[in-house]
């Protein structure tokens, strides 16, 4: 990685809100989503299926992020609507990571059938949103965060002030509609420093064996 920012590959990537955080803690970021995304905020983008690149080209960049749908595993969706009508990338997906050979980070909602290696809040970040996500990582390592602080003032998810909600993340530059599927920037900016220095040490093990 001497001399260059290592890649990562950010799949189911939206607008970008994992991107930006990973991009702040030093990495190039490609995204990879079915649907076009015009306010992609990473390196580069790929138009495609995100599982069908993953098995292709997943072993030509230094680690990988997964955002799979949360949609069928949301408590909301439960509440409002039909979970099978959702696709459910994470139990294919976790094998195509596992066989890259890479280091990798499964992204999703707290109820989601994934281990929460980190468990996040905005509030943990100093952000005024309480938004929980569930991160299971391929490497192992303390989750150096303060706990939850929802107090008060925090900015709830309301349809009617999503411009609100989407500014208080941190996602500034998205539209209310990609806003609703993104997640805080902070959270993978804190998980891409983790990340870098587990390559790091995996790098430095590879090159002693």
């Amino acid at each position: 990685m001497t001399g260059r920012r290592p890649r990562l590959l950010d799949l189911c990537c939206g607008a970008g809100g994992a991107a930006h955080g990973y991009r702040l803690a030093g990495w190039h970021v490609t995204g990879v989503d079915l649907v076009a995304q015009p306010n992609y905020c990473g390196d580069a983008f790929v138009q495609a299926d995100a599982l069908e690149y993953l098995a292709e080209h997943g072993r030509s960049f230094d680690a990988i992020h997964a955002s799979w749908p949360c949609e069928t595993f949301a408590n909301v969706t439960g509440a409002t609507g039909d979970r099978t009508a959702h696709p459910d990338l994470v139990t294919p997906g976790r094998p195509l990571l596992v066989a890259s050979g890479r280091p990798w980070v499964i992204e999703n909602v707290p109820e989601a059938p994934i281990r929460a290696d980190y468990l996040l809040c905005g509030s943990m970040f100093g952000l005024n949103v309480r938004r929980h996500r569930a991160f299971e990582t391929s490497w192992t390592g303390p989750q150096l965060t303060p706990p939850c602080w929802h107090h008060r003032d925090l900015v709830p998810f309301d349809h009617s002030r999503e411009r609100a909600y989407a500014d208080a993340m941190g996602c500034t530059w998205m539209t209310n509609k990609e806003a609703r599927k993104a997640i805080p920037p902070a959270y993978t900016h804190h998980i891409g420093t983790d990340l870098i220095d587990a390559l790091t040490t995996r790098t430095r093990e590879e090159t002693a064996a």
